[in-house]
């Protein structure tokens, strides 16, 4: 049983960390350490529309600003933020759940999947050196 929930531990992280890598990719930007992590993190945002459409009577009238790419290229900042806070989330309650060896071992072995999948190392935004000091 243990071993069945790291492995879907295991498939969840890389996942998400897969999703992030494409989006930062996409997006053109580096999170390489955990400065451009953080500034991802703390960007403002980048709202493209001034009106939901769907919250009044006639879209005709709904005031934007940009185009649909740009409320495209919002969105994806958005979801890139949302999923590296969701990660620091899912990373504390491993720990919790599991120990930080386990958890260790699950950031590690998605890492090493994702760059078989050919992503370079730390394209998500996770460096297990800093992450998991030696003490």
């Amino acid at each position: 049983m243990q071993v069945e929930r790291l492995h879907l531990m295991e498939s969840s992280i890389e996942a998400l960390n897969a999703r992030i890598a494409r989006l930062a990719i996409g997006l053109g930007v580096s999170l390489s350490s955990e400065e451009d992590v953080r500034q991802v993190i703390n960007r403002k945002s980048m709202s493209a529309m001034t009106h939901e459409r769907r919250a009044i009577a006639d879209p005709r009238t709904t005031t934007r600003t940009g185009s649909g790419a740009d409320r495209r290229v919002a969105q994806k900042w958005e979801e890139l933020r949302g999923l590296l806070v969701l990660r620091y989330g899912v990373e504390a309650r491993y720990v919790d759940q599991v120990g930080v060896i386990n958890t260790r071992h699950i950031l590690t072995e998605a890492e090493a999947h994702l760059e078989r999948d050919g992503f370079k190392p730390g394209a998500d935004g996770i460096n297990l050196d800093r992450l998991f000091k030696e003490t």
